[in-house]
Order: structure tokens, then C-alpha cells, then sequence
């Protein structure tokens, strides 16, 4: 009896240690549960491009210096009547069929010409970009256009030895073999022999008089939509291009032509001629019925 007596204080202490482990354990696993689930983060994906990701948050991490200009501080923009033109339903019917034929004839064309294209004609065109929406009428784009062959060149160092890498470890084998039957590589001899190079930048913020920031909202959305208004202008005007977004080459191109650190690369275009020779792949286009919903 004086023997039971003797160990009961370590059996209720031992009973204690076993309760307490029991009840963490539990509550670990409850945690576990809740746990939120894991996201990859860019650096498990490294074909990501730091540029080409969407800069549309209202609100910037260093935004906190206080170095931005407050909202509502320009003054309202007065209203104008707005001379709309309106046409009869035929030639509604066939300016719009004619606009598509014409859209429907370009291509992204790899082998272009050295013959030289009118600056105007170029200066038209990036006017013409220049219209489109953006957010709160921020225009944040930057077109840097590029006919020196020196810097040229110096473009095409730069993406053709991001690009190797991208093709051969970033891009990953499903990404490189969806891209054989177009029969694309690293290689862009078209970056020399272009006349123009024209690199889309867009503003991430934007900076006024006295050196503060201004948000750029929806600036990567923005950027695209002019993009696509440059593509139409181009073709409107007889020219081809290729659409490239040419992986981790930002940093070093802005760099290269001294752009400003808000400023992060959305596309390069060469820009002219075709070639005589060119040729594109056979492809279709998909019909009205699979593109488009009426509800």
C-alpha cells in the first residue's frame, strides 16, 4: 500500500505529460487542416518574366514614402459634344466586312525586307496606338522605336541569348514542342534586318512635375489594347510584323536604351516590308461560331 501510494505522484505526472502531448497533436493537426494551400510562387516557375507580370494594383508597396500625388487633385474635365459618324446599314455592313478582309490577310511574318519604310508612316502608326482606352486616361505606354543598326544588333545579343536559354531550360518541353510546327527557335535574324524595331513599354506609374508618382491603373491591359490598335494600323498600312514578348530580356533592353526603372517591356516588333521571299505557316482561323456567344 505505501508502495502504490509512493507512485501515484509519478503516474499523474506521467498521465499529464501523455494528456498534454495528445492535446498539441491534435491541435497540429487541426492546423494542418486549415492550413491554406499552397500556390507556386515565381520562383517555381522560371520561365516567368518579372516585366510581364500585371502591375494593375491600386496601391504599390512603396507607395508608403509618400512620395505619390493624392487622388482628386486635377481639376474636372470639362464635357464636349462628341461628332459621331453614323452611316447607312449597307455601308456599315460593307465597311465592316471590307475592315475584316483586310484583318484577316495578316500574319505574324518572320522574314521581312531591309527596304526602308517613310518615318511618317511609322509615326502615324504609333499615333494611331496612342488612342486607345486606358485607365483613367493614364496613357501609360512608351513605344520606343529603333532604326539604328548598332542598337539593333545590340537588341538582337540580348533576346537571342535570353531566348537560348528560355527554349533550352525556362520554357520546358511541352512549350518548346507546341512551337515546332511553327518552326520558331532562338535565332531572330529579323531583329537586324528590319528597318524599324518598335518595344512596347509600359508605365507602371507614372511621374509628374516634382519627381512624384501617379498611379497607372490597369497600366498592363491598357498597354495590350494599344497593341492591338498598333497591329491594325500596321497592316492597314502594308506592313508586317511578329508579335515577341521575349522572356527576361526587360531589365537589360530598358537598360540598353535608358528607360526609366517604371518602365517594364510588354513586346518587341520589327516592323516593315515582307520579304520577297516570306512565307508563313498554313494556318486556319477559328470560325465565327466557336469565338463568339449571342445570348
Amino acid at each position: 500500500m505505501a508502495l502504490l501510494s509512493s507512485l501515484t505522484p509519478l503516474f499523474v505526472a506521467a498521465l499529464c505529460v501523455v494528456l498534454v502531448f495528445l492535446f498539441k497533436s491534435s491541435q497540429k493537426k487541426e492546423n494542418e487542416a486549415v492550413k491554406p494551400e499552397w500556390k507556386p510562387t515565381a520562383e517555381s516557375r522560371p520561365w516567368v518574366d518579372e516585366d510581364l507580370q500585371d502591375d494593375t494594383e491600386i496601391r504599390h508597396k512603396d507607395e508608403e514614402d509618400g512620395d505619390w500625388v493624392e487622388s482628386g487633385g486635377e481639376e474636372e474635365l470639362a464635357h464636349v459634344p462628341y461628332p459621331a459618324s453614323r452611316y447607312p446599314v449597307e455601308v456599315m455592313v460593307q465597311r465592316s466586312q471590307d475592315f475584316y478582309s483586310l484583318m484577316n490577310q495578316r500574319r505574324s511574318v518572320r522574314f521581312l525586307s531591309p527596304e526602308p519604310v517613310p518615318r511618317q508612316v511609322i509615326d502615324n502608326v504609333i499615333r494611331t496606338a496612342g488612342t486607345a482606352p486606358s485607365g483613367a486616361h493614364t496613357e501609360p505606354w512608351t513605344f520606343v522605336v529603333v532604326s539604328d543598326p548598332e542598337v539593333k544588333h545590340q537588341i538582337r545579343l540580348v533576346v537571342e541569348e535570353e531566348e537560348e536559354v528560355n527554349y533550352r531550360h525556362r520554357m520546358g518541353d511541352k512549350w518548346v514542342s507546341d512551337l515546332q510546327r511553327l518552326r520558331t527557335n532562338w535565332v531572330k535574324q529579323y531583329l537586324d534586318v528590319a528597318p524599324y524595331l518598335v518595344l512596347i513599354f509600359k508605365q507602371t506609374y507614372g511621374v509628374v512635375a516634382g519627381g512624384q508618382k501617379k498611379t497607372h491603373y490597369y497600366n498592363e491591359i491598357s498597354v495590350s489594347i494599344s497593341c492591338g490598335l498598333l497591329l491594325a494600323a500596321l497592316q492597314n498600312a502594308g506592313l508586317v510584323t511578329v508579335t515577341t514578348t521575349p522572356l527576361n530580356c526587360g531589365p537589360q533592353l530598358r537598360l540598353l536604351l535608358g528607360r526609366p526603372a517604371n518602365e517594364k517591356l510588354l513586346m518587341l516588333l520589327p516592323v516593315g516590308y515582307p520579304a520577297p521571299d516570306a512565307t508563313v505557316p498554313d494556318l486556319t482561323r477559328k470560325p465565327l461560331d466557336d469565338i463568339m456567344v449571342h445570348l
